[in-house]
Order: C-alpha cells, then sequence, then structure tokens
C-alpha cells in the first residue's frame, strides 16, 4: 500500500497540491482523475518520487519515502515501473533493448538472463515477435504495450501510469485497460493510473480519487461515482461523457 498523508506541493507561490490524504490500496486499480490542472499529473509524480513535496509524507508500506535521501530511496526505485505518457520509448533502440533498460540500469544480471526476463514479458503483453524492431515501426498500442513490458521488467511492487491510453483509439484503449488490470491482480501491484478517461474509470477504477482544484474532491469506485452528490465531479463525468459522444463517428 501507498499512503499520502497531508501533502502540499507547490510551484513558486502558486500551490498545485493542498493537504491531500489518501491510501493507495495492494493489488487493485487506484485512478486519479481529475479536469486539466487539477494536480492530478503533479500527485502522481511526486507519489513516484519524480517531484519534491514541500509538506507532508509518502509511505511505501511502513517506510516514509520523503525521510530518505537518494541514495536510500533506490531500494524502493528499484521495485517500481512506470508507464510513461505516449509510451516514451528510445527511438535509437529496438523493443527488446528498450525493455532491457531498466536490467542494464539496475542488475548486474548477465545479458542471456536479461533477455530472457525480456522475451517473457514482452510474450505477457503478446508481443513476442517484435523484439527486433524499432519504436518507428510499432503501431501507437504496440508501443504502450512495450512500455509496460518495460515497466514491469523488474516485477514491480509498484506501478505507475501517465495517461495510459492518450492518443489511443477507444478499441485499442480497452486492450491497454484490461492488460493493466489483469497485470496489477496477476502480481498484486499497488497500481497508480492517472487519466482523465471516463472509460477507464467504469471499466477498471477499483479505487478512484478526484481531485479538484489541487485538493481532494472524492474518493470511492466505479459503483458509487455516478451516484455521487458531488456538483465538481458530477460536471467533470458530464463533460467527459459528453467529449466522448463528440469524438464518435456519426453515420
Amino acid at each position: 500500500m501507498i499512503s499520502v498523508q497531508n501533502i502540499n506541493k507547490f510551484f513558486g507561490s502558486q500551490q498545485v497540491l493542498s493537504d491531500i490524504y489518501v491510501d493507495f490500496e495492494e493489488g487493485k486499480t487506484n485512478l486519479i482523475i481529475g479536469a486539466s490542472g487539477s494536480g492530478k499529473t503533479v500527485l502522481l509524480k511526486a507519489i513516484a518520487g519524480l517531484h519534491n513535496i514541500d509538506s507532508g509524507n509518502i509511505f511505501y508500506d511502513n517506510t516514509d519515502f520523503t525521510a530518505l535521501d537518494d541514495k536510500q530511496r533506490i531500494a524502493i526505485h528499484k521495485q517500481m515501473g512506470m508507464l510513461f505518457q505516449g509510451a516514451a520509448l528510445f527511438d535509437f533502440a529496438t523493443a527488446r533493448e528498450n525493455v532491457r533498460f531498466p536490467l542494464d540500469f539496475f542488475t548486474d544480471w548477465s545479458l542471456s538472463r536479461k533477455n530472457e526476463r525480456v522475451d517473457f514479458c514482452l510474450n505477457r503483453v503478446n508481443l513476442g515477435d517484435i523484439g527486433d524492431k524499432y519504436p518507428s515501426e510499432l503501431s501507437g498500442g504496440m508501443q504502450k504495450r512495450v512500455g509496460i513490458a518495460r515497466a514491469i521488467v523488474m516485477n514491480p511492487r509498484y506501478l505507475f501510469c501517465d495517461e495510459p491510453n492518450s492518443g489511443l483509439d477507444p478499441q485499442t484503449a480497452i486492450v491497454i485497460d484490461r492488460l493493466i488490470s489483469e497485470l496489477t491482480h496477476e502480481y498484486k501491484m499497488t497500481t497508480i493510473i492517472n487519466t482523465h478517461d471516463m472509460n477507464s474509470v467504469m471499466a477498471i477504477g477499483e479505487k478512484v480519487v478526484f481531485l479538484y482544484q489541487g485538493k481532494k474532491e472524492w474518493e470511492g469506485s466505479k459503483r458509487t461515482i455516478l451516484q455521487s452528490s458531488d456538483k465538481a465531479l458530477n460536471d467533470f463525468v458530464f463533460a467527459s461523457e459528453m467529449a466522448r459522444l463528440l469524438k464518435e463517428p456519426k453515420f
């Protein structure tokens, strides 16, 4: 479990996170939702240690991550997997080399052992035959799946996904959602997903946290989100649904 306790974050004089308190549950897909500028990306990156916070605490199980120095944080970083928006693959490297990167960086394994693990992960995301291809030779959905393979190659306890469906068509987005959900339960990871996609919320949102103007406005599940009386949440859900309908092809 990851526990966020009363964290605050400023950029200059602007406060972007205000007294956020939330527990993200192990073995579940935990979704952070909110409009652009609500602070959801900043929160995700703060939890993953990509942004320093100004006050508060972030606990990984019983370890206070915020109290650790950079060297001490390495042990927890090794237990993290990260799927970046747009997959963020290295253009100069093959799919296999992209997936192997964390192993090259964090382990002293032999090349054959690394490649065995890489091939296992590529097969797990149904891409066993594209290891020698470069990102430019892959579709957007395939690039995202390579990114997922890289994120799980270290067998992480914590998985962070930043807008995993960004730029994908609805059908491919469903595939990515299902894959992330399957892997979360298969490996019993604490998975945190930053998204504005209500389709993802309704498909895999076991725990949902809604941010509004840098504050936690609501939390619940996909079963309770449509029953909420919170105006800001309802406005967000309605706007998201309208945007989805406007994008659907007209016949």
